[in-house]
């Protein structure tokens, strides 16, 4: 057979991602004809929304994303929840600006848990800059207040209200930018909040009432963890009785932005850097990372929520939320994540109360 043309070759390219997606959305249609199990696909709902958050709360899977925008445009987060992670109902605006006195902008990267029967959601504002700093103006005040809040609401889907009347974080401390924060309850109950970005990462004891920190043995509050190659979005789990740290690197807005992932044997570190295990797909999509990773409840299955700019890009602000299994092998080692079109097949709950202590 002759070999194509550079002009047939090059308009190959063009078409494989829709071909890619077309099968792949075939392939879901046929699996539902015949009585497989259904799957979400991805992106798993519709708009720009970026870093998401996943969590189960009042026995639902729910979401809480960043309104992918201007950051002069990112005034308030909608969420999304789901029984069964392939059918999802938008809740919108559960949290507006307009709630919390001291931010005017640049709400982005929701952290969301449940404590004492209410719903907390920990977020950064502002863009908080800092003297020195690329984007700092001594001229503008509005640019020297933010940092990460705290809004508290009755039920996930909000309305949600400032919590503290004042950044929770609304300084720098061992040169992380207060945002992108991440909030683990370990097996013991006791809560540690990580956060950073300008390539460090922190982790703090939060005391019960979410209100302040608990200072470590030493007497600081704030200990710093920065694995190698980090830059921001900071995520923890435990799994086996180790610590699992997932972080983002590269830069957000082009395809070098991916997921990495480090191990360590408790929630304070130190932190080993293992490798890379989410990354762009130029047969799917560019700039996967900022991540989040879901356990249902009694199950050993695991999957990373992430976002991902889709080809062809349209823009900064053009990004996804997308759900992929997380896989191990035997030793515990996260295998390179798949990106897919088809997205997860349905899992749907099974019945668990809120854990809050």
């Amino acid at each position: 057979m002759d070999r194509p043309t550079p002009l047939v070759s090059a308009a190959m390219r063009r078409l494989r991602p829709a071909v890619t997606r077309l099968a792949s959305t075939t392939l879901a249609v046929l699996a539902g004809c015949t009585g497989a199990p259904e799957h979400a696909g991805n992106p798993v709902f519709d708009g720009n929304y970026a870093d998401p958050e996943v969590a189960v709360l009042a026995g639902r899977y729910w979401i809480f994303p960043t309104c992918s925008a201007p950051y002069d445009e990112q005034l308030w987060f909608d969420a999304f929840s789901s029984p069964d992670l392939v059918r999802w109902t938008r809740h919108e605006r559960v949290l507006e600006v307009a709630a919390i006195p001291w931010a005017r902008r640049a709400l982005w990267a929701p952290a969301a848990i449940a404590a004492d029967g209410r719903y907390f959601l920990f977020f950064g504002a502002n863009d908080l800059q800092r003297p020195g700093g690329p984007l700092w103006n001594p001229d503008d005040p509005r640019s020297h207040t933010g940092g990460i809040g705290v809004a508290v609401a009755d039920d996930p889907a909000g309305p949600y209200q400032d919590y503290l009347g004042a950044p929770l974080i609304g300084e720098f401390h061992n040169d992380a930018q207060p945002i992108d924060q991440f909030v683990f309850r370990d097996d013991d109950g006791a809560l540690y909040l990580y956060y950073g970005g300008w390539g460090h990462c922190n982790v703090a004891r939060l005391a019960p009432d979410l209100r302040g920190f608990l200072p470590w043995a030493d007497g600081a509050t704030f200990r710093e963890i920065t694995p190698a190659g980090y830059v921001e979005g900071p995520v923890v789990f435990r799994r086996a009785g180790r610590y699992y740290f997932l972080w983002s690197e590269g830069n957000w807005g082009d395809a070098s932005y991916r997921v990495a992932w480090a191990l360590a044997d408790s929630p304070a570190g130190p932190f080993t850097r293992q490798g890379v295990v989410l990354e762009q797909d130029p047969a799917i999509a560019t700039g996967a990372g900022h991540n989040s990773v879901l356990n249902p409840p009694g199950t050993d299955d695991w999957y990373v929520v992430y976002h991902r700019r889709p080809i062809p890009n349209r823009g900064r602000d053009h990004r996804v939320t997308c759900i992929d299994r997380l896989e191990f092998d035997a030793g515990g080692r996260i295998l390179p994540v798949k990106m897919t079109f088809e997205g997860v097949a349905a899992n749907p709950l099974r019945p668990v109360v809120d854990r809050e202590k």
